[in-house]
């Protein structure tokens, strides 16, 4: 029996999971794909969105001022890669002043400060390669950036290290309450807990419309990315928007966390909401509109395409708290589309609190603090990498040569609370098979450290969990089968 079980690993569920470990109680993460940080959470654009355009009054509000701010703290105790590099919301016609000056207003309703509308000069001036078309712009000084995998895998290891349960690999099937118990149905048998939250992203509908009076559409909607290579110098130092549309913030051009930019996303609602496929016809829009902001946006520095599904709710906002006609003891986040990572660590905090005095539950009397994750070998001093090499030999020996990843980190990486247990794994944790040549250098000795490591045979090494194989038997059997 748990005192309460998350479905979905995703960064809502697992900074709810952080929240809840401080708590004394019995807690479980339930997460369908083989790995936390598998959905939106690993396919968005990172930006910590300052707040200056959601509904003025909206939970969307509200949660995303709040959550910005707690981010810089985040992500220091977390030891997780954040900036502030500001951001610009571009206008290319004269009718879009009215627009920029709309959202300067709503960024004071919301309380975000600094915001002002400038213009072509100033724009110029603050980044010099936008598009010269360009005719005004609003500019927001605290819009910042974060690595939204690699926050949601720190959160995870720190739920975990204070006493959180994570049943990877287990897909949430259905939800019933029965004498004050929940029974969470599942892909690998029933869960009973006093309190269920759903976290579950863009499902998340199923399972409220199984147990509440008041259904909800949650509309898988799709974006799709250029991600370019970090080797050239940035042309950009802000995140640049453009006016955006009832779909949303529209396709931007902006710097990571890691020096790479990315170009995106588009917005197409589709039936499946696991359908994180590119079409040429997408990747085609997502370009066409980035070369509005950079009219020499240059296809030759990309070095990959991916997308990522945003869970919209028909009705614009939010839905967090109590579900709404069920029994007592069912939370949910749902409908948590942008600024849904900016807002995670107010939504994990508020909802973690009103979970917790729902049960009644006292302080985790041992819970243990964040402890920062070490900082990258790519990004420590000479000095640094010596003391580094000098305690730990496997810090001299490269892995990854784009990403500048050793086998210290990779090792780490597998060996975390929750750690990597494919080739995606250990490069959301460590960048390894993020560069240049997309793992085509370390990818063979990043198998043969997870086999060592995990106690399997190289066979049994996937690209991302489940049938994902990369091998299927060494060249001598294969040839005999022939």
């Amino acid at each position: 029996m748990y005192d309460a079980v998350i479905i979905g690993a995703g960064v809502i569920g697992c900074a709810l999971a952080q929240r809840l470990s401080e708590y004394a109680g019995r807690f479980a993460v339930v997460e369908r794909a083989p790995d936390v940080s598998e959905g939106a959470s690993k396919a968005n654009s990172g930006i910590v969105h300052a707040g200056y355009d959601a509904a003025a009054g909206s939970e969307k509000a509200r949660l995303n001022v709040k959550g910005a701010g707690m981010m810089p703290g985040l992500c220091a105790r977390l030891g997780v890669p954040y900036g502030n590099p500001g951001a610009m919301v571009l206008g290319f016609d004269e009718s879009d002043r009215e627009t920029l000056e709309g959202l300067s207003r709503n960024a004071v309703l919301n309380g975000v400060s600094g915001c002002r509308v400038i213009g072509r000069e100033e724009i110029l001036a603050l980044e010099p390669h936008v598009n010269p078309a360009v005719v005004a712009a609003l500019l927001v000084p605290s819009s910042g950036l974060v690595s939204p995998y690699e926050l949601t895998c720190a959160l995870a290891d720190t739920a975990c290290e204070n006493g959180v349960e994570f049943l990877l690999d287990t897909e949430a099937l259905g939800l019933s309450h029965d004498a004050g118990v929940w029974t969470v149905r599942t892909s690998r048998g029933p869960l009973s807990a006093r309190a269920v939250v759903n976290c579950a992203g863009a499902l998340a509908g199923v399972l409220h419309n199984q147990i509440s009076t008041r259904p909800v559409n949650i509309v898988a909607r799709r974006g799709q990315y250029y991600l370019l290579d970090h080797s050239v110098p940035l042309k950009f130092r802000r995140t640049l928007f453009q006016v955006p549309t009832r779909m949303g913030k529209g396709v931007l051009v902006s710097p990571t966390t890691h020096g790479n930019i990315l170009l995106g996303p588009t917005a197409e609602d589709i039936p499946d909401a696991l359908d994180t496929a590119t079409t040429r016809g997408g990747l085609d829009d997502a370009l066409k509109k980035a070369r509005l902001t950079d009219p020499e946006a240059d296809l030759r520095q990309v070095i990959t395409t991916f997308s990522g599904i945003r869970a919209h709710e028909a009705g614009g906002d939010f839905i967090i708290g109590r579900v709404e006609g069920a029994p007592e003891g069912a939370f949910e986040a749902i409908g948590i589309e942008s600024p849904g990572l900016s807002a995670a660590p107010a939504i994990g905090q508020e909802l973690g609190d009103w979970v917790a005095w729902y049960l009644k539950l006292g302080r985790n009397l041992s819970y243990t603090a964040p402890r920062p994750l070490p900082k990258p070998f790519s990004g420590m001093s000479d000095a640094e990498r010596r003391e580094a090499y000098e305690n730990d030999p496997e810090y001299g020996r490269i892995v990854c040569r784009c990403e500048q990843v050793t086998e210290a980190e990779v090792r780490r990486a597998i060996r975390r609370p929750v750690g990597a247990r494919s080739l995606d794994g250990v490069k959301r944790r460590t960048r390894a098979g993020m560069g240049r040549c997309q793992g085509g250098f370390c990818s063979t000795r990043v198998m043969e450290l997870l086999s060592e490591e995990l106690g399997v045979g190289l066979e049994e090494v996937t690209k991302a969990g489940g049938q994902s194989r990369v091998l299927s038997a060494p060249l001598r059997e294969a040839a005999r089968d022939e």
